[in-house]
């Protein structure tokens, strides 16, 4: 996943990339936003404001959607399918060093834990002992590191997760929330 470079901007955009070939696979844009939610983005209260990702394909189909509400505390993520059902969501953990969600299903039970480590960017996401999928950050550069909050992502899914399986849409969606609730300050 590579986040789009831009000044003074208010929405995130992402694109989804093969890693083998580079081809774009899907597009993340945040088009829904708000006159006060891009004004809150440009103050210390960035952190707080909401979003809505839509995920589509590169002819424009629609995959998925990443959305929150206003957050003051603790944020509660909500993934929601092609027709806007909701496959489940992230609630964060109230104390983690590294940034820890449980990875809820549509009705709010516990599927998995999403947990961060504290000395790098590094995310897995974890059924008891069993490792269903991660998330790492790709060094971007140098240049792009220190003057950009852009940061790319690589996610990996276990081939444990069934491919029809909501699951493997909440992982994909998490890259998104690891993101904008936890790395965009």
């Amino acid at each position: 996943m590579k986040e789009h470079v831009g000044f003074f901007k208010a929405a995130n955009n992402y694109d989804i990339l093969d890693p083998e070939t580079g081809e774009e696979m899907l597009h993340c844009r945040e088009e829904r936003l708000g006159i006060f939610t891009k004004i809150f983005r440009f103050t210390k209260y960035r952190t707080m404001t909401p979003f809505h990702i839509d995920i589509r394909t590169p002819d424009g189909q629609h995959v998925l959607s990443v959305k929150r509400g206003v957050s003051v505390f603790l944020s509660k993520v909500d993934v929601l399918d092609e027709n806007d059902q909701r496959l489940g969501g992230f609630k964060q953990k109230f104390f983690s060093l590294g940034g820890s969600f449980k990875v809820l299903s549509n009705n709010d039970e516990v599927l998995c834990e999403l947990k961060g480590k504290w000395t790098n960017w590094d995310f897995s996401f974890l059924a008891g002992d069993n490792e269903l999928g991660k998330v790492s950050k790709k060094w971007a550069g140098l240049g792009k590191e220190l003057f950009t909050s852009a940061d790319n992502y690589v996610l990996e899914i276990s081939d444990a997760v069934p491919h029809d399986h909501p699951l493997r849409q909440l992982i994909m969606g998490a890259v998104m929330c690891i993101d904008m609730v936890l790395k965009e300050r």
